[in-house]
């Protein structure tokens, strides 16, 4: 079986919680690594913010839609966050903050999507 085979097998065994976790820790891993790299290394630090940026920007836009059945406090607070990470990546770039508060939020999610008792990356 190919490579490209088994990650297409693997991604449709996965369910949505698994995916989401997933994708944050790839996230997550980039992020912490913008944060070891020199600040010449302009390229890396904001593709790295712009994805993380993004993802939340997507979660944000997603707990917006009067259809989204998730309980209304806790869409509001994934907005609120997401508004957080485009301010505070805005600082990153700036210069103004670090990377750590965006690494923790995310980290938190995943330990929330990974359930109760598991250890998140």
């Amino acid at each position: 079986m190919s490579l490209q085979a088994y990650k297409t097998a693997a991604a449709r065994a996965e369910n949505p919680r698994e995916l989401e976790y997933r994708l944050f820790g790839q996230v997550t891993r980039a992020l912490m690594h913008a944060s070891t790299v020199d600040k010449t290394d302009i390229k890396t630090r904001i593709d790295a913010l712009d994805w993380n940026r993004r993802l939340w920007s997507t979660l944000a836009t997603d707990c917006s839609d009067p259809g989204n059945a998730m309980d209304k406090s806790l869409r509001a607070q994934i907005i609120s966050i997401s508004l957080f990470v485009g301010r505070h990546s805005s600082a990153v770039m700036r210069g103004e903050e670090g990377f750590e508060d965006l690494i923790d939020i995310n980290r938190m999610v995943m330990q929330g999507l990974a359930g109760p008792g598991a250890q998140a990356a």
